[in-house]
């Protein structure tokens, strides 16, 4: 899977910080436990990384330094929210084919 450089910072930073990291292990599966459609969860997942990448630039390096580089220009999160609930949720079962169904 490819990151675009803001997703791959926030990635690298939440495995960085292991308060952090709890704290997104915990909201990635709680919304992936609400939804069951698995593209729900993935934009649910995307907008909150947004916030978070928002709030995170006013305070904490380094996405406080690329805020003050490029500014905040809106930056799609939704690949790395299905990279997320790829690595941190269990694979949902695929609905088992109905072998009279035709």
């Amino acid at each position: 899977m490819s990151l675009n450089r803001t997703e791959q910072m926030t990635f690298d930073y939440l495995e960085g910080q292991p308060d952090e990291r709890h704290f997104w292990v915990d909201k990635v599966r709680t919304i992936a436990r609400e939804t069951s459609d698995g593209h729900e969860a993935a934009r649910r997942l995307e907008v909150e990384l947004w916030h978070y990448v928002v709030e995170r630039s006013a305070v904490v390096s380094p996405f406080r330094d690329q805020a003050g580089r490029e500014g905040l220009p809106r930056t799609s999160m939704r690949n790395l929210a299905d990279y997320l609930l790829r690595l941190w949720t269990e694979p949902r079962p695929k609905p088992k084919k109905d072998p009279l169904a035709g």
